[in-house]
């Protein structure tokens, strides 16, 4: 024992203690060296297995995007095949006589308009850019400097399994289902050009609106199986109780947990009634009516026995009863290069004659029962995006992206009246007594005229208007009253003030807002009418049609059908019938009558 310690009296530690503890100590540290090595191999293991998983999707990617190149050289050579047969006297498909050429493959795609005044419709149909549908591109790794190789717009893990319930509903995350349908994107923005921002509604070259590039319809395996009625909507992402107070936003409802009574499930398509007022409407599919590219339009005629369609290169007629094709007026004079979608169709009021508006910039006036052009209207500078004919029979008129309405007279064969404003037009409609015509614009706001005189007589906008692009005006039954859809996703009714007219220096009075319909998810693309005043109807980017109540504002029923935008609706002036057309390539006839 040391001096210091005997003088402190302190005894020294017994010696086995202090190897006991040291013998624990490397104990401790033996595990946790081995622990640390497991981990490590662990982690190794992992990290091998991550990378085998984005070898695999890598490879399955790739054999995806060869599997559809070769699937579109497959329908090309077909198409090939098929015009040889038909040029050496062949009828390889009789049911296509006269038809348009069929799209098919991710060559298949809407009207490809571009920028400024003569592309007012474009992104109504993108549905998540030009990729095909399937598997997304393998995600970029931590060390890539930039998107991967085959860059498809929505990077992410793959869709769910197929085996999920088979209806889509409005709510639902951008890119392909588990189908082969794509979801809806999200809201799309322009592709900006030079000097243009990436919002709808910015002025292109020369002052028109920049609008994003239209891009692909859903390309399907073989278009003309689009109607399969095995082939559902992909699975719904719903979040919210069947009971949750959504108000009119029907598409927030849980299908699945909804009782009976508040909806209808069919093979292919489903409605949702409103849960907060009384379902007293039942509505039913009558006919699918095919086509091979983009339905632009739908309208019916006078005496609702017919219901016309504008496609590519053709307009088409059908008989409501039946479902069957009438007969297809094309303009055998054009050039056979290229797309020329059919955006307006409109029947004379006694039936005779089909008007047609195209982005050739020409109206054609149909006699349809020789399938000849009766007038050629030339005189607009940019796409024909709307018509509607007069009850007069003789008065049509029309709006463009050259940002006028021009009235023309079938009888003279002549543009009578030119009405100009600041932006594109996207939509026309005359009020049922003749006496006033109405548009919607780019620059938000639906502006009413004197027919007679041009004189201005109504601008609807304000602080309660709509707050981007009008795309459909449609007149009440009453003459009175008047609707808009536009891309803030709404509708409105506006009550137009009376009496009307007067000196072109006089300043326009203001019609009223009085109700504002909200519940659409995306772009409202069409609205009307039905003939006796009692509902509202619209189409919307969502892929819904919704039936709404004029006096309360209050939606009805959501219907869900088709697989991409319904750009036309149109109820049938007879009443108990509507039509729908959309960018999935069908037009659809539907009823609708009380409930129960």
């Amino acid at each position: 024992m040391s001096m210091y310690n005997q003088h402190r009296g302190l005894a020294p530690p017994p010696q086995g203690g202090s190897a006991r503890l040291n013998e624990l100590l490397d104990g401790i540290r033996a595990e946790f060296e081995n622990q640390a090595r497991a981990s490590g191999e662990y982690e190794h293991s992992i990290a091998q297995q991550i990378n085998e998983m984005q070898m695999v999707r890598e490879k399955v990617y790739t054999m995806e995007q060869t599997h559809l190149a070769l699937k579109q050289k497959y329908d090309e050579e077909i198409q090939r095949l098929h015009r040889e047969l038909e040029a050496r006297g062949g009828n390889p498909r009789a049911s296509g006589i006269g038809a348009p050429p069929q799209h098919t493959g991710p060559s298949q795609a809407p009207p490809s308009i571009g920028h400024g005044p003569s592309n007012l419709f474009g992104g109504i149909m993108t549905q998540g850019g030009q990729g095909a549908p399937g598997l997304a591109p393998p995600p970029p790794q931590p060390d890539q400097q930039g998107p991967p190789q085959h860059q498809m717009p929505q990077p992410g893990p793959p869709p769910p399994p197929p085996q999920a319930p088979p209806f889509q509903s409005a709510n639902y995350p951008p890119g392909p289902g588990p189908n082969g349908y794509a979801n809806p994107p999200p809201p799309p923005t322009a592709s900006p050009g030079p000097g243009k921002g990436p919002r709808l509604g910015n002025r292109g070259p020369g002052g028109g609106p920049a609008t994003p590039s239209m891009g692909q319809p859903i390309p399907y395996s073989d278009p003309r199986a689009a109607a399969s009625p095995q082939v559902g909507h992909p699975v719904p992402d719903h979040r919210v109780g069947p009971f949750s107070n959504v108000g009119n936003a029907l598409a927030e409802l849980d299908l699945e947990r909804l009782p009976a009574h508040q909806k209808k499930v069919e093979s292919d398509w489903f409605a949702i009634f409103n849960p907060g007022v009384p379902r007293i409407l039942d509505v039913d599919l009558v006919h699918t009516l095919q086509h091979e590219s983009v339905v632009c339009c739908v309208r019916f005629s006078h005496d609702g026995k017919y219901v016309a369609t504008g496609c590519n290169r053709s307009a088409q007629i059908f008989d409501v009863v039946t479902g069957q094709k009438i007969c297809i007026l094309q303009d055998e004079s054009v050039d056979s290069v290229g797309d020329l979608y059919i955006r307006s169709v409109c029947f004379s009021p006694d039936g005779r004659f089909l008007a047609t508006g195209a982005e050739d910039k020409l109206i054609r006036v149909w006699d349809i029962a020789t399938r000849s052009i009766r007038n050629t209207f030339a005189g607009h500078e940019q796409d024909i995006y709307s018509l509607d004919f007069a009850r007069d029979g003789r008065t049509i008129a029309s709006g463009s992206g050259d940002r006028t309405v021009r009235l023309w007279d079938i009888e003279a064969g002549q543009n009578i009246l030119t009405l100009s404003i600041e932006d594109g037009v996207t939509t026309v409609a005359i009020s049922p007594d003749t006496k006033y015509v109405a548009a919607g614009s780019l620059d938000k706001s639906v502006r009413v005229w004197d027919a007679a005189t041009g004189y201005l007589v109504e601008r609807l906008e304000g602080p309660d208007g709509h707050k981007d692009s009008v795309y459909s005006v449609a007149f009440a039954p009453n003459g009175k009253d008047l609707v808009s859809g536009s891309l803030d996703k709404t509708i409105k009714m506006w009550e137009l003030v009376a009496p009307r007219g007067g000196h072109p220096n006089t300043a326009p009075k203001g019609g009223r807002c009085i109700r504002t319909f909200e519940g659409h998810k995306d772009f409202v693309l069409s609205v009307a009418l039905t003939p006796d005043g009692n509902w509202v109807l619209s189409g919307s980017k969502d892929r819904g049609v919704q039936f709404w109540d004029p006096r309360t504002g209050n939606t009805q029923l959501m219907l869900q059908g088709h697989k991409n935008s319904v750009i036309s609706v149109a109820p049938s002036p007879s009443g108990g019938s509507f039509a729908t057309g959309s960018g999935d390539m069908r037009a659809r006839i539907w009823s609708y009558k009380p409930f129960p």
